[in-house]
């Protein structure tokens, strides 16, 4: 192994000042001047993961998707705007199970997830890998995974990757609020301050982990602060507003490939849906999430500004239109897909020949 690059650089501001520094540059320029055509694409990949997942949860319903289903209906902003700023098929992105969003918002085809989540061959596990484990060597998507915050230590072992092969990627590790209480995720945390690995770690805090209110169960419910032992600067962002995420991980993005070591990002945003499918959410008050889609939603903000804009309101019902018909097709192609073959249960068990 290579002899480990020192922590500091020259472009790094000096002790305490770095802890901050990132979060004053994100304050400096809080929205991204996206132009119409950004601002739509970002519309476009928010609706798209909406509506899938919609789809996903009517198939759910229906007993085509079996096992837990995870949706990210309300956190669209969050994978849309960070990985909007990072070099597709070439930056790595981990997160745990509540990943179909992000697998969409790296460009992976709707269909091959969609078939995955109902455990046809044609998934992108083979349907082998359900909901909760799935991957994609060529986009660089290492999953889904269904321990909490284990993802955490893996997304670490990417960025040495990245760092050892001086590739010029990052790693994006993504995890809850729930998980930010795991032992290991500040394990690694310390190890990629000590070897100044180029990973961001993305808290999502949804306010509610499996159904536990932050408050109560954090006694630091400022996430973007715990890195701080470790001298890792935090940024602590608005994670219902796309332009918003997408200015502070441009900052993120830009400091990590500089060599500086990581980032610890704290997305605050909200999920409409309960934990899972099997969820009824009855820890929070309808009014409180009624509250969140009518004055935050992170897709009618976009629409709104989109508008504003002078962009034709039949342009974004096309929008719909074109996305609603990618869902069904999606759906249609899973429920027509033939289920693995019995001599899948025997393969991609070990790797290499034995």
């Amino acid at each position: 192994m290579a002899k480990p690059a020192s922590k500091q650089t020259a472009a790094a501001p000096a002790g305490d000042n770095a802890l901050h520094a990132l979060q004053a540059a994100y304050e400096a320029n809080r929205r991204y001047g996206a132009s119409d055509e950004e601002l739509l694409h970002f519309y476009e990949q928010m609706v798209l993961i909406r509506r899938f997942e919609e789809k996903a949860g009517q198939l759910y319903g229906l007993g085509l998707i079996g096992g837990f289903c995870h949706l990210y209906i309300g956190q669209e902003a969050v994978a849309v705007g960070i990985q909007s700023a990072l070099q597709e098929g070439h930056d790595s992105v981990i997160t745990g199970y509540r990943d179909h969003g992000h697998m969409l918002a790296y460009g992976i085809d709707p269909k091959v997830i969609m078939a995955e989540l109902t455990g046809r061959e044609a998934g992108i596990s083979r349907g082998k890998g359900g909901s909760m484990h799935m991957f994609s060597t060529e986009k660089r998507f290492y999953g889904g995974h269904g321990i909490v915050g284990a993802q955490v230590s893996l997304g670490a072992g990417l960025a040495f990757s990245h760092k050892y092969n001086e590739d010029g990627g990052l790693c994006v590790a993504y995890f809850g609020d729930g998980a930010a209480n795991q032992g290991q995720v500040y394990e690694s945390f310390n190890m990629a301050a000590l070897w100044n690995l180029p990973i961001i770690f993305v808290v999502e805090n949804n306010q509610y982990a499996m159904g536990t209110a932050v408050k109560r169960s954090s006694a630091e419910t400022h996430f973007h602060r715990r890195g701080a032992a470790f001298t890792i600067p935090g940024m602590n962002v608005n994670g219902m507003d796309v332009l918003e995420v997408r200015a502070a991980a441009n900052v993120a993005v830009e400091y990590v490939r500089a060599g500086n070591g990581p980032v610890l990002m704290e997305l605050n945003t909200y999920r409409y849906r309960g934990h899972s499918m099997s969820d009824p959410a009855k820890y929070r008050s309808r009014d409180e999430v009624n509250e969140v889609r009518e004055n935050r939603d992170p897709i009618e903000q976009a629409k709104a500004e989109l508008l504003a804009r002078g962009v034709a309101e039949d342009k974004l019902k096309e929008v719909e239109k074109r996305i609603r018909a990618i869902c069904t097709e999606a759906a249609d192609f899973a429920e027509s897909s033939p289920e693995p073959e019995m001599s899948e249960l025997y393969t991609d068990v070990l790797v290499g020949s034995y």
